[in-house]
């Protein structure tokens, strides 16, 4: 057997007036990230895992943001794609950790939505899934509400 892990990391400015999605769902915010995608940074980390511990480079070099096929995309969609390339491959996902760092809106309410929303597009088990979040105790970006950043760590198997 064959087992891969790969680390993804991500960050997006944030902004008055924009959506915020956030592990494929929408949270009520009156700000969200700023991107040529939807900006959704637990969906780009988990593309980054995914695709490095593939041996796949990362989500910028297949879809790239001067590409006007991805502006506005669901990020969503994106990670389907990814697990189509790296199940061709012949790997399957053991599970993926991701870590939020964001200052608020406080995130653990949205959690297990974001789980079954995840678990729905990588058709594996929400159990495969975790998600945390935490701040950065107003340091740096993060803690002055300018961005958000986030981690994840993904372990695949090849038989």
């Amino acid at each position: 057997m064959k087992i891969r892990v790969g680390q993804g990391y991500d960050v997006h400015r944030l902004e008055e007036g924009r959506p915020f999605w956030l592990g494929g769902i929408q949270i009520p915010s009156t700000f969200g990230p700023v991107g040529h995608s939807d900006a959704d940074v637990v969906c780009h980390v988990l593309c980054d895992a995914l695709l490095g511990a593939a041996n796949m480079r990362n989500i910028g070099y297949h879809f790239s943001d001067k590409d006007p096929r991805w502006k506005g995309i669901d990020s969503k969609l994106l990670l389907a794609e990814v697990l189509r390339m790296v199940r061709g491959a012949g790997y399957e996902i053991s599970n993926v950790d991701v870590t939020v760092v964001l200052q608020e809106p406080k995130l653990n309410p949205h959690i297990p939505v974001m789980k079954t929303c995840l678990a729905e597009v990588m058709a594996i088990p929400e159990d495969d899934i975790s998600i945390k979040a935490t701040t950065s105790e107003h340091i740096g970006f993060v803690g002055r509400g300018e961005g958000i950043a986030a981690h994840c760590v993904a372990l695949i198997f090849r038989d």
